[in-house]
């Protein structure tokens, strides 16, 4: 296997920039395709005279499509991919185990219960959306976790095993909630659970952009704390870490992202597992490169499959989670059969 470098000042910043870089060529791809193709030239000249609060040149209905729906659907797409690939670097480490992420663990079920909920019961209460979803976030985890002990602690398969039972009764709950929800809400909200980045609420929007930013900065302040959890919880503790403290921080905050990112883009799996793995095989498994790396890397991938999605059927569009499924899945067997 090859050596991977020491986490160099210059080697962070290298890797940090080229990720940039192709988080910038998977978003102009974003805006430029769909069931609408708009020429480069005209796109890139009309979103920098749209920045600069000029004409765009272009015509209405152009213009409605490259600002209305795919400027802010690209953006969604940057915030929710972060997110998720932080949130699951972050279980990871917490866990310890190479295996947890946000959907695999049941943990975007719990939150799309939460944000269901919400849906069909007090949605004219401020917010009830993303509150529901961190609170159902937030139970899930403790369950897993919880189910995942055994006499010799928390074992890859026990938790694998509770992720799968937890998810299971949380869709038999999902789908008891679609049978007493209203026709007018039920096609929505199907479509929202298995991944939909048209939600443009621009207020809903920028609540989750700042909420997840700050969470994602947190969880990069504390990488090196990360670093020495992963070796265990005896030595971090010996080396000053307050692992408790930092388990509880890592465990809201892993909460707070999956919950807020599933009340508005619905539940996407696989993003949380791919990233880091990647990250970790191609740059460094120290957590101060791989979150934001994880966030930028992200953040692309989802671009990229959101893209994808409204394009292969087009006029038509998929769902977003089916694009990740399909290329997660694979790779989660893989995993499984490493780590057993």
């Amino acid at each position: 296997m090859k050596k991977k470098p020491y986490l160099t000042p210059q080697f962070f910043v290298t890797s940090l920039v080229g990720l940039a870089l192709l988080l910038v060529f998977s978003f102009a791809i974003a805006l430029l395709y769909g069931s609408e193709k708009i020429p480069s030239h005209l796109t890139f000249a009309a979103t920098l005279n749209y920045l600069l609060g000029k004409p765009s040149g272009l015509s209405i209905e152009l213009e409605t499509i490259l600002f209305t729906i795919r400027l802010p659907r690209a953006i969604l797409a940057i915030i929710a991919g972060a997110s998720l690939s932080v949130a699951g670097a972050a279980l990871q480490a917490l866990l310890r185990n190479p295996l947890a992420e946000p959907y695999v663990l049941g943990v975007s079920s719990g939150a799309a219960l939460g944000a269901v909920l919400s849906i069909v019961f007090i949605e004219s209460f401020p917010f009830s959306q993303p509150l529901g979803a961190f609170i159902g976030a937030a139970l899930t985890i403790f369950i897993v976790y919880v189910l995942g002990q055994g006499q010799r602690g928390t074992s890859t398969d026990r938790l694998i095993l509770a992720g799968v039972i937890t998810t299971s009764f949380l869709w038999a709950a999902i789908i008891f909630l679609l049978t007493v929800a209203s026709s007018s809400k039920l096609k929505g909200i199907a479509f929202w659970l298995m991944g939909d980045l048209s939600n443009s609420n621009s207020r809903l929007l920028f609540s989750v952009l700042l909420t997840n930013l700050v969470s994602i900065v947190i969880i990069f302040l504390i990488s090196r704390s990360l670093n020495l959890l992963m070796v265990g919880e005896e030595s971090a503790l010996s080396l000053g870490v307050a692992v408790e403290r930092i388990k509880i921080i890592i465990y809201l905050l892993a909460s707070l992202l999956t919950g807020a990112t599933v009340a508005v883009v619905g539940s996407i799996g696989y993003i949380g597992l791919i990233v880091p793995h990647i990250i970790r095989m191609a740059f460094s498994s120290d957590h101060r490169l791989l979150i934001p790396a994880s966030a930028l890397l992200g953040a692309s991938l989802l671009l990229l499959a959101d893209t994808l999605a409204r394009t292969i059927i087009s006029p038509r569009e998929l769902p977003v989670g089916a694009i990740t499924a399909l290329i997660g899945a694979p790779l989660f067997v893989y995993l499984l059969r490493r780590t057993a």
